[in-house]
């Protein structure tokens, strides 16, 4: 049986975690459908919402200014290579995947091919696709943990992404995902290849990394 939300229904971070506040469905009265979390996302668009495989949800408040500066600067540096591309479509941190283990994430950039996009009905397009992306982007933030990040980009790999890279400031690294493969890390690259999933990407770190 599942819940029904009150349009009225707000998200409020108590303390003691300002930044960050998990839900355990366990806690709620019902476990959220598809359709549940999809309505409370859309009730709450100033927050951050995910929930994992086991169906916790993890709200998260917005970004601050340094952290949404460097989002912006990584979306426009990746979305002039995907327009020029066009064999994929991108997507920011505001889009929510449902992946095949259930959980739903919204990765801080991803990138889906389009043969695969195209193949998703339209009417699943509208709400959280039911896909994994092909290429996913996490830009590590002052309050983010970096296990937590790290367990997440496993997440990904193991929900059929093939490439995915962990942006972290804090400690001026690129961690680089890829299936079946060890993860390889970078220390204050400059710059940074998305060969050969990415075609002729070469993405410029400098307003993202430092």
């Amino acid at each position: 049986m599942s819940t029904r939300l009150s349009p009225n229904i707000k998200l409020r971070p108590t303390p003691p975690s300002p930044d960050a506040l998990v839900l355990r469905w366990a806690t709620l009265q019902h476990k959220l459908t598809d359709d549940d979390f999809f309505a409370l996302c859309q009730q709450n668009r100033n927050l951050r919402i995910e929930m994992t495989k086991e169906g916790d949800m993890i709200v998260m408040m917005p970004t601050g200014g340094e952290g949404g500066n460097r989002n912006y600067n990584l979306i426009v540096e990746f979305g002039i290579w995907a327009k020029q591309d066009g064999t994929g479509v991108g997507f920011d941190s505001s889009t929510g995947f449902k992946l095949p283990n259930g959980a739903k994430r919204s990765p801080d950039l991803s990138w889906i091919q389009r043969k695969r996009w195209t193949r998703v009905p339209k009417k699943l397009r509208k709400k959280f696709p039911p896909i994994c992306p092909d290429f996913v982007v996490e830009l590590r933030s002052e309050t983010d943990d970096l296990e937590v990040v790290q367990a997440k980009m496993e997440e990904y790999l193991e929900n059929g992404a093939q490439l995915g890279w962990l942006l972290d400031p804090l400690e001026k690294k690129v961690h680089i995902y890829r299936p079946n493969e060890k993860v390889k890390l970078l220390n204050r690259p400059k710059t940074i290849s998305g060969e050969p999933l990415l075609q002729g990407l070469k993405l410029k770190l400098a307003g993202i990394l430092d």
